[in-house]
């Protein structure tokens, strides 16, 4: 990191499960040859979804069961990688050190009924402290229990808050404002009127980029549109979780540069 930022002097880009949500230019997403055609284009930091199997093994996958229906909790790690799963060990070990990893850490419900060392952040925090010896890094998760299940387990490895679609801005940055974490990472849905926050209660954008920073966070917003992203460049914001990596290094990566100069 530089000094106490995450993101560094320059907005970065982050590929969202590889090269993008779904299939992009043929690659699904969270298999190893997204992630690497993302770092091929170029990419700054790969999203990583993180879930545990039923031996405490950590498995890349968004949702908690796969295609068949088959929960992630209820089968080995060897059943997973069987069944088409990319095994995160084997995911960093490929990944060269000047890629930075944000892992996302899906709970699972199973999690409540384990010690916080057992849960699947606490099976994270001593690979993303030997992690964070090579490349950058940063844990977020939609729960703030396995937050702060990082921060008491793996207390130098950055931290941020996920909210999910929609949520409310006011909350999202309050929230953060007082949890132990460096990032906010709220959906891009959330910074532009929606139906459960229409335009008269919206706070300009610019003016809720400024304050999470005045909090002392920094701001990454998730899966914007090319078009949304440059308004979010222009408020200011330290990343982007990007899909379709391909189109969006291309379109964005002029403007980043032009702003590292």
């Amino acid at each position: 990191m530089d000094g106490n930022r995450v993101f560094g002097p320059r907005p970065v880009l982050l590929g969202h499960r590889g090269c993008g949500r779904g299939t992009v230019n043929g690659l699904v997403e969270n298999t190893l040859d997204s992630f690497l055609a993302a770092v091929d284009l170029g990419i700054d930091w790969v999203e990583v979804d993180v879930r545990r199997t039923r031996d405490d093994r950590l498995v890349v996958a968004h949702n908690p069961a796969n295609d068949d229906g088959v929960f992630y909790a209820d089968i080995t790690g060897a059943e997973a990688t069987r069944a088409g799963t990319l095994d995160l060990a084997a995911l960093l070990e490929a990944l060269p050190p000047t890629v930075g990893v944000n892992f996302d850490v899906k709970t699972s419900m199973e999690d409540a009924t384990r010690t916080r060392e057992l849960s699947t952040m606490g099976l994270l925090a001593a690979i993303a402290q030997r992690e964070a010896r090579s490349r950058e890094v940063l844990v977020s998760s939609f729960d703030p229990g396995a937050l702060d299940i990082a921060r008491e387990l793996a207390p130098a490895v950055p931290r941020a808050l996920l909210t999910w679609l929609d949520f409310p801005i006011g909350q999202a940055v309050a929230a953060a404002g007082h949890l132990d974490v460096q990032v906010l990472a709220p959906h891009w849905g959330s910074l532009r009127p929606n139906d459960i926050e229409p335009p008269e209660l919206h706070r300009p954008l610019d003016y809720i980029v400024d304050i999470v920073h005045t909090t002392g966070r920094e701001f990454l917003a998730w899966c914007p549109s090319l078009k949304f992203a440059h308004q979010l460049l222009d408020a200011g914001v330290n990343a982007l979780c990007i899909n379709n990596v391909p189109k969006a290094v291309t379109t964005l990566r002029p403007r980043l540069t032009r702003t590292a100069a």
